[in-house]
């Protein structure tokens, strides 16, 4: 497959997950929520099934010998050389909400490395895409390479993170110290955070108990756009967690000594 027939084949995935999801936002769409230990609210509905489905299906009819990791169905082929980790809505609460701030993310590794990774948000009309090495939007407004901003001290840095009650009481309070170091705070985003971060808009996002499907796509994204992302404990970000983005190393490096404090 060539480069060109891949980007094609990526953009069918994402067309096909965002003709299945969109007839379900902002109606009155059943909602579900998965079981948790802790008995907090994860909720699914019809649109992200349907969406895995029709991406699965896909994939199968194109690269049998593929591997699906993917958020609602079982893993199939897990241990392939070329993985396909998808997770059709990031950010359901926002979505089942009628906030336009979730996405469908597609990644693709080789070896259990992100090679390629995509963000569609269909409502929108807008496509964040990156292979590590270089990163590009399309949207409404064009296209155009994707780009972080320098940013080298938090009290100039505008940081991201989906909600503080998504972390554990320690977590949150080390966050607390990178969020009143830094010039502005904002909650809520998911994966439309992680790509403002590569467009240059936002210079932080810290998050906790991702899930390898929550952060697949958005390495190769970051990474292409010329960010970092890892770990808290500068680990790499593929097997998800606690989780730093940001545009500039030295933001970086000061916002992991601030949460390791």
């Amino acid at each position: 497959m060539t480069a060109i027939d891949f980007a094609a084949f990526v953009d069918q995935l994402a067309t096909i997950s965002g003709e299945t999801i969109l007839p379900f936002f902002r109606t009155a769409l059943a909602v579900e929520s998965k079981h948790r230990d802790d008995g907090s609210f994860d909720p699914v509905t019809a649109a992200d099934r349907g969406a895995e489905t029709a991406m699965r299906t896909l994939i199968r009819r194109n690269f049998p010998e593929h591997g699906i990791v993917g958020e609602e169905y079982e893993d199939e082929r897990a241990d392939a050389e070329y993985v396909w980790v998808l997770d059709p809505i990031d950010g359901t609460k926002s979505f089942v909400a009628g906030m336009p701030i979730w996405g469908t993310l597609i990644a693709l590794t080789r070896f259990g490395e992100p090679v390629f990774g995509m963000m569609h948000q269909p409502f929108t009309g807008e496509r964040f895409a990156g292979d590590g090495g270089a990163a590009h939007y399309r949207g409404p407004g064009g296209k155009r390479k994707l780009r972080v901003r320098a940013c080298s001290a938090l009290k100039d840095a505008i940081v991201y993170t989906t909600s503080p009650l998504l972390m554990k009481s320690a977590d949150r309070e080390a966050f607390r110290r990178v969020e009143e170091a830094a010039k502005l705070s904002r909650y809520g985003g998911d994966c439309y955070a992680y790509c403002m971060l590569a467009a240059g808009h936002i210079d932080l996002v810290i998050e906790t108990e991702l899930k390898p499907h929550d952060v697949m796509a958005l390495i190769p994204i970051i990474a292409g756009a010329g960010g970092v992302i890892t770990t808290w404990d500068n680990g790499a970000a593929q097997s998800g967690g606690r989780i730093v983005a940001a545009g500039d190393r030295r933001l970086h490096a000061a916002a992991l000594a601030l949460l390791n404090k």
